[in-house]
């Protein structure tokens, strides 16, 4: 491993009655400082402005309405990041803030700068800290939670590993407040059974539970990052664990690993529309890596343009892939079922043989 993304939870850096928890922070910075002198790179995700910002606004818990949220994000936020930077700087570490929303991802133009961005300041040997960018997001382009910004900037920079500090161990078989709960130090393949034990609440200051974790892991792993959920409250826990001490719950990757562009596709652009395929075209996105033709559609569903990106399902409308189409869906309403060679007779004109490129799809 070379690089690492370090995602940090409002539940071990914040509280709404404290505000930011500096101790907590100093020990966080100094084992995160501690791995980047072993020749790491580090990405940190970090949540925590809100729930900074509640505390000067006399606030005990996270707010509904979106405009006093995205206040107390812009009154935290120069705290977190002040606060990160006088702890880095005690190790001999620079910081930079690096703020984020679901568009700047879903625009491939501004993806990339960013990418470069991030490049550059790891080139440098600087410690990006990421967050979303509350005090402009709306509900149309917010994560929702950093625990699926940790999964899209995993791939975004690359990462050789995903690690997701929280205030549990890991993954239980059930609630740790039971007793009989057990730690799943290993996971090879996330379930249904698995997402639907996990639940959905989150707490008072953040925005989701183990549900949003199960989630990013599934992204992470399904991009070909390894991922950790371990406890980012023990001093130490995290050095350790990169020398190889067992810790919290493993989640094995896929063993075909995304390519940054693929990645892209699968996860950090919103479908505009779906395509349902039947069992020879499925066969040959997912594992003959080839492209989909018109002959292998079934039927057209939404209403997309070219260029825009869309789903592709099977013929029970589970996703198998996820692309940049040639043509519009009154094109494919059109061509679906047809030959190549009978899109042009049926058109009138053609674009290309392919309704979707192998080098613009990603299969699922």
């Amino acid at each position: 491993m070379k690089r690492l993304v370090i995602k940090i939870g409002s539940n071990i850096l914040a509280s709404a009655e404290r505000g930011l928890n500096t101790e907590r922070l100093h020990a966080l910075t100094k084992d995160i400082a501690e791995v980047a002198d072993k020749g790491y790179s580090v990405v940190i995700v970090s949540s925590g402005a809100v729930a900074a910002g509640l505390k000067k606004l006399g606030l005990k818990e996270k707010p509904k309405d979106i405009r006093l949220k995205q206040a107390a994000a812009a009154i935290g936020q120069s705290s977190l990041m002040w606060a990160y930077e006088q702890n880095f700087a005690g190790f001999h570490k620079k910081v930079a803030q690096v703020l984020l929303t679901k568009d700047d991802i879903e625009n491939r133009q501004r993806y990339i700068n960013a990418k470069n961005t991030l490049f550059t300041l790891l080139s440098y040997g600087v410690i990006p800290v990421i967050n979303e960018n509350d005090p402009v997001a709306v509900d149309e382009i917010k994560f929702g939670d950093n625990d699926m910004l940790a999964a899209l900037a995993a791939g975004l920079v690359e990462a050789d590993m995903l690690i997701i500090l929280s205030d549990v161990e890991g993954l239980y078989t059930k609630n740790p407040e039971h007793k009989d709960a057990v730690l799943i130090e290993r996971v090879d393949e996330i379930t249904a059974d698995m997402e639907k034990s996990a639940g959905s609440a989150g707490s008072a200051v953040g925005t989701g539970g183990m549900y949003s974790k199960i989630l990013a892991a599934k992204q992470a792993t399904s991009h070909g990052i390894p991922v950790a959920i371990m406890s980012g409250k023990k001093n130490g826990l995290l050095p350790r664990f990169i020398q190889g001490e067992k810790a919290g719950t493993y989640f094995q990757p896929k063993t075909r690993r995304l390519s940054s562009k693929k990645g892209w596709i699968a996860y950090g652009v919103k479908s505009k529309g779906a395509i349902y395929l039947d069992d020879g075209a499925v066969n040959a996105l997912t594992t003959q890596g080839k492209s989909l033709l018109p002959s292998g559609i079934l039927k057209i569903e939404g209403d997309f343009e070219v260029g825009d990106y869309v789903r592709c399902l099977n013929k029970d409308g589970e996703k198998v892939a996820k692309g940049l189409t040639n043509y519009s869906s009154k094109d494919l309403e059109l061509i679906k079922g047809r030959k190549t060679s009978e899109i042009e007779k049926v058109l009138g004109y053609k674009y290309s043989d392919e309704v979707i490129h192998r080098d613009n799809l990603a299969a699922l």
